[in-house]
């Protein structure tokens, strides 16, 4: 080919949140994808990191109402606990839609081989987004639908 014949490269979005034709992108990012991306709201002060702990931390004891209470109380009132709790809660309905699968899946055995897995998905991506939340740093779980954006 010569240069006459290459057709010159698109133009790139004026707007960041209007997704790119297709072809034009060689990956969706967070903003075009629905997929949340980044917190980029104030720092948290000590009381949000501590409330955003609990939220994960009380997915892992006692499933979705937790970050579920978390989340309603200090939603309006913390930006960071805000994210973090919709993130908690959207992961613990994640699990319990895992947990619904083995228990249908149990009586032809996959589901016995389900349940563990989830809850020691559930039990390790929990404590990491704790720990992440107490350093102030807003966690994303590798594996999470998100009903509540």
């Amino acid at each position: 080919m010569t240069e006459e014949n290459v057709p010159p490269p698109p133009p790139p979005p004026s707007d960041p949140t209007t997704p790119a034709p297709v072809g034009t992108v060689p990956y969706a990012t967070p903003g075009a994808s629905g997929y949340p991306g980044p917190y980029v709201g104030p720092a948290p002060d000590k009381d949000s990191k501590t409330m955003a702990l609990l939220a994960h931390l009380l997915g892992i004891l006692i499933g979705f109402i937790g970050p579920l209470v978390i989340w309603l109380l200090k939603k309006d009132t913390s930006p960071f606990v805000d994210d973090q709790g919709k993130e908690s809660l959207n992961f613990q309905l994640t699990l319990l839609i895992g947990y619904i699968i083995a228990g249908a899946t149990s009586c032809i055995f996959i589901g016995m081989l389900i349940f563990p897995v989830v809850w020691i998905a559930g039990l390790i991506l929990g404590i990491m987004g704790a720990m992440k939340a107490n350093e102030g740093v807003a966690y994303r779980y590798p594996v999470n639908i998100r009903f509540i954006k």
